[in-house]
């Protein structure tokens, strides 16, 4: 079973759900997909479906997934690294009144490159890559709380130079 998820964002993500429902009815997808559509005006016709799940539910469904398709909201790609899920992702986009910015588009593109997701831009794009959820290995996420530290001393010490404060 592959699990189309749109978090829980209160705007709707009609054009990630009527792709997939258009990619079943073309016959494209053979596995069973269950979705939690959120707050979308549109309904599929090709797949269950619920607008939202309890918590342990949601849970339940992400941990017996195959794989997922989603938003590329970092809740669900943390949730599918912690837990070794392939992932595909369509980012919400302001232009199509999905979100208030594009950060998705960013976010997408740097776990793309991390080898964390696959990530699709644009429907067309997503029929195309679904084909490799079934054949996708997350790469493993690494620990990188050093750096992360290092980049946090080094703000800091910014600041407390631009504040005339000495950061020795």
């Amino acid at each position: 079973m592959i699990f189309l998820t749109l978090g829980t964002y209160p705007l709707p993500f009609d054009r990630l759900v009527k792709a997939i429902d258009k990619v079943i009815a073309k016959g494209l997808i053979k596995e069973k997909i269950f979705a939690q559509i959120g707050l979308c005006d549109y309904r599929p016709r090709n797949m269950e479906y619920t607008e939202m799940l309890e918590k342990g539910v949601f849970d339940s469904y992400f941990r017996e997934a195959s794989g997922i398709i989603s938003h590329a909201g970092i809740g669900t790609i943390t949730m599918a690294l912690h837990l070794g899920k392939p992932l595909l992702v369509l980012p919400r986009r302001k232009c199509f009144g999905e979100h208030v910015n594009d950060h998705q588009l960013a976010t997408a593109k740097k776990y793309e490159e991390l080898g964390h997701v696959i990530a699709a831009y644009d429907e067309n794009q997503l029929m195309e890559k679904i084909n490799f959820l079934d054949k996708f290995v997350p790469r493993k996420r690494e620990n990188q709380s050093r750096l992360v530290a290092e980049r946090v001393a080094r703000f800091l010490n910014v600041l407390a130079v631009n504040k005339g404060i000495n950061g020795s």
